[in-house]
């Protein structure tokens, strides 16, 4: 995959506005503040694909981008306490909406702050994800502001913290060293390798399926 071919689609504030998903997806999701804009902007290596703020809950729609024939899809942050409950209940639905759709979902990155104990919100989408049997991984963001011993003690922390977490791929990430970074595009790449396989195993079944038909009306009009 070339991540320098990525390019911004479309955004949508309401889970109807949303397009039907025509590719394979890749969705990011986290808490406000939690650093997704800073990943995304690393991974892709381009400062203003996703827009990083100081203020949280910036993030207020659904981004959608692409490289070649992968669509990345930038949810909402969740868990700002500081907007409405209208504007809450808004964010809920859009992402709910999105997860509800019959999208073609490969791999949802959910990104949590490794220097602290998941929030509620955080426990929440972790439990939607695992009880949806949705594809994820769990990306540590900030991983540079812990030292060596506090990394190891959150690492160890998380074990009892998160649900299932010795069944779950946890990649520790930093936007400042660009941790973590590679280990992702081997997961995105690997997306798109099985996609392509898929597409053309479908591909190969509708000719066949055509050419037997074809064979059935050769066989009619003789």
């Amino acid at each position: 995959m070339n991540y320098h071919n990525v390019q911004f689609e479309a955004a949508f504030g309401t889970s109807r506005q949303l397009p039907k998903s025509s590719l394979p997806e890749i969705a990011f999701s986290g808490r406000s503040n939690v650093g997704k804009s800073s990943m995304i902007n690393k991974v892709f290596n381009r400062k203003q694909l996703a827009r990083v703020s100081s203020m949280p809950g910036k993030t207020a729609t659904i981004n959608f981008f692409r490289v070649d024939d992968i669509r990345f899809a930038d949810l909402p942050g969740y868990g700002y306490a500081k907007v409405s409950k209208s504007e809450k209940r808004r964010w809920a639905e859009l992402i709910e909406g999105y997860f509800h759709q019959d999208r073609n979902l490969y791999m949802v990155f959910q990104l949590i702050d490794i220097r602290h104990k998941p929030t509620a919100d955080d426990l929440t989408m972790l439990n939607f994800l695992i009880d949806e049997e949705l594809p994820f991984v769990i990306i540590l963001t900030k991983r540079d502001k812990l030292s060596k011993r506090q990394f190891e003690e959150r690492m160890k922390a998380f074990q009892e913290e998160i649900p299932y977490a010795d069944q779950i791929t946890m990649i520790p990430f930093s936007a400042q060293t660009g941790e973590g970074v590679e280990q992702i595009k081997e997961i995105v790449n690997e997306i798109e390798r099985d996609a392509i396989e898929y597409m053309q195993q479908d591909i190969s079944e509708e000719q066949e399926i055509s050419s037997g038909y074809a064979d059935e009306l050769d066989d009619t009009f003789e």
